[in-house]
């Protein structure tokens, strides 16, 4: 499961795939799940940042995010980067607020169903994975 969340550790999106996958390659697919809630209004579809770990560090990624209009706080692999230029910059304290993602996975964690997934199909397990995320926002 790839989950996207807020500063808050509020769940905002989530894909699933095999477990054998890349997490990058969803990274596309996890961004149009978004909708950042406004005060007012209709919800937003892209964030103001992002910070993701270093498996998120391609140049596609990236790439995607200046496109959209996006800052990414993504660091950068350590011995990867061969060509020329410099390596891409990190705002450190953007990317401490990466934490709260594996916070928010503890928290969905801790109901059972999720864990042990007892449904076949990924329907049914998305499902129960967005029941949890209703769950989070009702104890908030």
């Amino acid at each position: 499961m790839h989950l996207l969340t807020d500063r808050q550790g509020l769940p905002l999106g989530a894909v699933l795939s095999a477990g054998q996958r890349h997490e990058s390659a969803f990274f596309a697919d996890l961004m149009d799940e978004v909708l950042v809630p406004q005060p007012r209004g209709r919800p937003r579809k892209r964030p103001e940042a992002i910070a993701g770990d270093r498996a998120y560090d391609a140049d596609w990624i990236r790439q995607w995010c200046t496109d959209k209009g996006i800052e990414s706080a993504i660091p950068a692999r350590e011995n990867t980067r061969d060509g020329p230029g410099r390596p891409p910059t990190c705002d450190e304290q953007k990317y401490r607020d990466r934490n709260t993602v594996e916070r928010c996975v503890g928290h969905l964690k801790e109901r059972r169903r999720l864990v042990v997934r007892y449904e076949k199909k990924a329907s049914h397990y998305k499902a129960m994975v967005l029941w949890a995320f209703v769950k989070e926002y009702l104890n908030r």
